[in-house]
């Protein structure tokens, strides 16, 4: 017998290796082995098992990592497509679906030492007050991790050896399984009643995944399926829901219904949520409603701020079983769940779904394909759904649901645009806070309510700039200025990080004038000004620089919840899935921020973004109320985003598309070249221009545009050129650009990227 086995090097191609005897029935496909490669030992992934080869003198495989199968067939069969569509090396696309944790050689289990108390035989010695304070102990609680039981019993591991001595108790080493919310304490939720529109979402989820065959679609039903929408939820794959809830209408109890059901069935679910601060507040809710009852299960949870091995011990519950609700970031599309009966994507719109480096897949529509794979029913939920999920519900493709009133009657909040053009005084800087705002915080503060600000922008100033000479502070390495950071005294780049010390006078030398000063603002500026405004307000700034520890997510979250906390501002990281009642209005201190990028996007951007924020608001028993401040207050995405329209954002969003053949009308392809001579990059752009030209000219549909600079031309030292790609049929077109990619001939120091449905034009 033979083992096809793809590398974990990037060779883009599979090798064939003999199965010796003494491994006969323990490799199979999607067994972790380690092969013989030239004087090397690597480590590969089983793809095929066959009777021969047509290679002679195959080499033997050494050994078989773990007892188990690693990648299920049908996660490999996922990962081949993902190479397919996303054009990247198989062996890059299937490392993604394991993490690092758990392709490690050697077993990654913790070992701890337990001691246990053992059956009494006849009576028990007399013992010194010390040892007997520990052996009563020991038998109320009959067993307790070493480490644990000196803690509690103030003592030293000697006295517990003298009592394994007398043969009263026993230590031994086992497996301890690592979990991150192992310290907190959940109580058990029942299911909350539904309003009539829930309970219709909810009987169109069930039905489907009752009707569902539950296992994968014949093979022909997947090549040539473009990711977002031609994973058709009409196939005999498993069917595509779009969950169109306002924000606080109720998706989430819709979910855990959807859930209880899947468990039902005897299935496991995969629940996806963009953001890593989501998930404490998600985690909770789930594992608050399956801790108990009838459907118990682990609730696993994957993600990035876990340890390496959390990471791994979560996993390989998954894997044995144990688990069967998973809730995760992106790479947790990849969890081993078996059977798979229900893909939950919440915020389905998130660009954080998109994975920035090989392999550049989309969470959403990864998701999206594996249910279509494995005849799971897949909810993707959004009160802001992107263009393509929404234009794939109108062409029948996914089935709309709706949720257009909140949960529990409650209002939606009042928006106010405040036009900022207007706060400006003769000769002044423009306010942080309009009039509109400053009164609207300080009346929440005396009725003890809180307010949530939102400004996606951390640091002091976005610059630093000379009135004088129009010097501007920028990065040595980037086309970017530089952020100045008030509390370390320093200038960063948030790019790649560069840092230089705040200068006293105009750096350059024809001008050195003391007078330079910071432009624009960040958060820490924010938060400064409301300390001076409202200094017996309780201010917190949540954003990456002010979250250092792992646990300071959860801890802000928690104090707001309580009370503890007047004011919370912060960037992104606030914007969505945050349900606090007591608050009662919201800020957005700059809504034109994503407004005026170089993106077809960035109208849809905002309006998702001001509507998410918006929902922050009112979700309570007092009406909630948003101050949006801009200076371009007629802008569509604003002013829809004012009234709660999706629909009408929706269609004038698509009139502007359609003439240009944007998405969702075709899908992209940006190809970045990148290196440290800009004009040894600009040749090279320029030669992959020729080659699409003349290599794809048979191509209908394809329009080529560029090469060009990159909006952001240069980062981190290396120059930027792109080419853009738009073409409506892309499973054909990545297979396409597979093949000249394998025969293009670029300078060494030139490298090329391509990404498939890019999340921005950057």
């Amino acid at each position: 017998m033979i083992a096809r086995v793809t590398l974990e090097i990037a060779l883009r191609k599979e090798f064939d290796y003999f199965i010796p005897p003494e491994l006969a029935g323990r490799v199979d496909v999607g067994s972790r082995v380690q092969v013989p490669f030239g004087p090397r030992k690597v480590l590969g992934c089983v793809t095929a098992v066959a009777e021969e080869s047509d290679r002679p003198n195959l080499k033997p495989i050494l050994k078989v990592l773990g007892s188990q199968t690693l990648v299920t067939p049908k996660v490999l069969r996922l990962a081949r497509w993902i190479a397919d569509y996303y054009c990247c090396a198989p062996e890059v696309a299937l490392k993604s679906v394991l993490p690092e944790a758990v392709r490690q050689e050697k077993p990654g289990w913790r070992e701890r030492l337990f001691v246990r108390v053992l059956p009494g035989h006849g009576e028990t010695p007399r013992l010194p007050k010390r040892q007997q304070e520990v052996y009563d102990l020991l038998r109320s609680r009959r067993e307790l991790p070493l480490t644990e039981l000196l803690e509690r019993a103030q003592t030293t591991a000697a006295t517990v050896r003298r009592l394994e001595d007398k043969g009263l108790v026993a230590i031994s080493a086992e497996v301890s399984e690592r979990d991150p919310y192992a310290r907190e304490h959940i109580l058990p939720t029942q299911p909350l009643p539904l309003n009539p529109a829930q309970a219709r979402a909810l009987a169109a989820i069930t039905a489907a995944m009752d009707q569902s065959p539950g296992g994968p679609a014949p093979p022909q039903s997947v090549p040539g399926t473009a990711a977002a929408g031609a994973a058709a939820g009409r196939g005999p794959g498993g069917k595509v829901f779009l969950l169109h809830g306002v924000t606080g209408s109720g998706k989430t109890e819709v979910y855990l219904q959807a859930l209880a059901h899947a468990l039902e069935q005897g299935k496991g679910a995969i629940v996806l949520v963009p953001e890593i601060s989501l998930t404490p507040q998600t985690v909770e809710r789930f594992k608050a409603r399956f801790s108990s009852g009838r459907l118990q299960t682990l609730v696993a949870v994957l993600h990035s701020h876990l340890s390496s091995g959390e990471r791994h011990d979560e996993w390989h519950k998954i894997r044995q079983g144990r688990a069967r609700i998973v809730i995760g970031a992106r790479s947790a599309i990849f969890a081993p769940v078996e059977p798979l009966g229900l893909i939950i994507v919440d915020e389905e719109h998130e660009h954080t779904y998109k994975q920035e480096e090989a392999p550049r897949y989309h969470a959403r529509d990864v998701a999206v394909m594996r249910g279509q794979m494995e005849g799971a029913t897949v909810v993707l939920g959004s009160a802001t759904p992107s263009l393509e999920s929404y234009y794939n519900c109108r062409r029948g493709k996914f089935t709309l649901l709706e949720l257009l009133e909140r949960a529990d009657d409650k209002k939606m909040p009042v928006v106010r645009v405040v036009d900022m053009r207007q706060t400006v005084r003769k000769g002044k800087m423009v306010p942080i806070f309009s009039p509109q705002l400053h009164e609207g915080i300080a009346r929440r503060l005396v009725r003890k309510e809180q307010v949530i600000l939102f400004l996606n922008r951390r640091g002091y100033s976005t610059s630093l700039e000379c009135p004088r000479c129009g010097y501007v502070a920028g990065c040595p390495n980037c086309s970017l200025s530089l952020t100045y950071h008030r509390q370390e005294q320093k200038l960063a780049c948030h790019l790649c990080g560069h840092t230089a010390p705040v200068p006293a006078l105009c750096p350059n030398d024809a001008c050195r004038n003391p007078d330079i000063r910071y432009a624009g603002l960040g958060t820490q500026k924010v938060e400064d000004t409301l300390h001076k405004l409202f200094p017996h307000a309780r201010v917190v700034r949540m954003d990456s620089d002010a979250l250092k520890r792992k646990g300071d997510y959860r801890r802000i979250f928690s104090d707001f919840r309580a009370g503890k906390i007047d004011i919370l501002l912060g960037t992104q990281m606030i914007a969505k899935g945050l349900h606090f009642p007591n608050v009662t209005l919201v800020g957005i201190i700059y809504a034109d921020l994503t407004l005026h990028q170089p993106d077809f996007r960035a109208g849809e951007r905002t309006f998702q973004l001001l509507t998410q924020v918006a929902g922050r608001a009112g979700r309570g028993d007092v009406e909630g109320e948003v101050v949006v401040q801009t200076f371009t207050p007629s802008h569509p995405a604003i002013q829809f985003a004012r009234r709660h329209d999706y629909v009408g954002f929706y269609e004038q969003e698509l009139e502007m598309r359609k003439p240009l053949s944007y998405p969702p009308f075709s899908r992209v392809a940006m190809l970045t070249l990148k290196g440290r001579n800009e004009d040894k990059v600009r040749f090279s752009a320029e030669h992959l221009k020729r080659e699409l030209n003349q290599r794809l000219a048979d191509f209908e549909g394809l329009i080529v545009v560029g090469p060009a600079p990159s909006p952001l031309p240069r980062a981190e030292t290396f120059y930027r050129y792109q080419i853009m790609l738009r073409t409506p049929r892309m499973s054909a077109l990545s297979l396409r650009l597979a093949d000249i990619l394998r025969t293009l001939a670029l300078p060494e120091e030139v490298t090329l990227a391509v990404n498939v449905d890019p999340a921005g034009l950057d």
